[in-house]
């Protein structure tokens, strides 16, 4: 099952309603997905030679708060001599600092090994946990958010343990991150071949394989694009992709396209879910082209 659910934001005025406008939309697939719910959020973005990041703890069942994340901020700042800029939300923080990425992440891991890195880039925030979708809506307090595009998803757990570990979205690389519906039969072999090629991973998710082998894929110098367009020919299965970028939101679909989607698009809008019902509640739908995405067929859109 799970449900997918995307919008991307054509007419900037709308952005102070972004979480407003997409709750109900990733509330409408709890059937889909009653396990657990995430959602990747762009917008605040770090200022130039700053780096953004979400970090979450491993929580309970009941989501409560699990970590002293003062504490960690303290020693980050006192370790790394750097500048940083944090709040805390439920079991995530928001962390932006100018220090480098890859020495944060050097001490988060010596310091607090029970807290993830769910994202990093400029923009990106993943925010994701065991519960329903309403749940995890007011848990992070979805409804208040403002950005230009988010993408979500709605877990059922069908061949592997409930957990915050293995909710999307997944990120692998710099404002990347991806929600699958479907599955992908040749992830183990590939994820070995994208370690080879550097991409950690840190879940058995086949989700997470592939949004490592899109950030490798980019990193190789291709386009979004072109990095979708490989993807037909390199991940075998079935699936139902939506990725969100710094810059934008795509959908693809596998060639047999079993799962289900669904896209609209007004001049204030494009959204996307498994199904219309998630659509219903966004203004303007009434009058909104609405359609299936094709088989095999790459819809991108990007701010220029």
């Amino acid at each position: 099952m799970c449900g997918i659910v995307g919008l991307y934001l054509k007419n900037p005025a709308l952005e102070s309603r972004l979480g407003e406008l997409f709750e109900p939309m990733l509330e409408a697939m709890t059937d889909r997905g009653p396990d657990s719910a995430g959602f990747a959020i762009y917008g605040d973005e770090a200022a130039e030679g700053w780096v953004k990041l979400t970090l979450q703890a491993t929580e309970s069942v009941a989501g409560e708060k699990a970590f002293d994340y003062k504490a960690l901020m303290d020693e980050l700042e006192g370790r790394l001599g750097c500048s940083l800029d944090w709040f805390e939300n439920a079991t995530a923080a928001v962390l932006k600092t100018n220090a480098a990425e890859t020495d944060v992440r050097a001490v988060i891991k010596e310091l607090a090994p029970s807290v993830r890195i769910m994202s990093a880039g400029q923009s990106i925030e993943i925010l994701k946990g065991m519960g329903l979708p309403k749940e995890i809506s007011e848990r992070f307090g979805l409804k208040q958010m403002k950005g230009s595009h988010i993408i979500g998803h709605t877990r059922m757990a069908t061949e592997s343990a409930v957990t915050m570990e293995g909710s999307h979205p997944f990120s692998t690389g710099a404002d990347l991150c991806l929600v699958h519906n479907g599955s992908l039969s040749n992830h183990f072999r590939l994820r070995q071949e994208l370690k080879r090629h550097g991409i950690a991973f840190e879940t058995e998710n086949d989700t997470e394989v592939a949004a490592g082998y899109l950030t490798w894929r980019l990193q190789q110098g291709d386009s979004l694009k072109e990095a979708l367009d490989h993807s037909l020919e390199d991940l075998d299965g079935f699936f139902t992709f939506a990725i969100g970028t710094r810059d934008g939101f795509a959908v693809i679909r596998d060639p047999i396209a079993c799962k289900p989607a669904i896209l609209a698009e007004t001049d204030d809008y494009v959204a996307m879910a498994s199904e219309y019902q998630a659509l219903a509640s966004l203004p303007g739908i009434e009058k909104a082209k609405v359609w299936e995405p094709e088989p095999a067929t790459m819809y991108i859109w990007e701010r220029a």
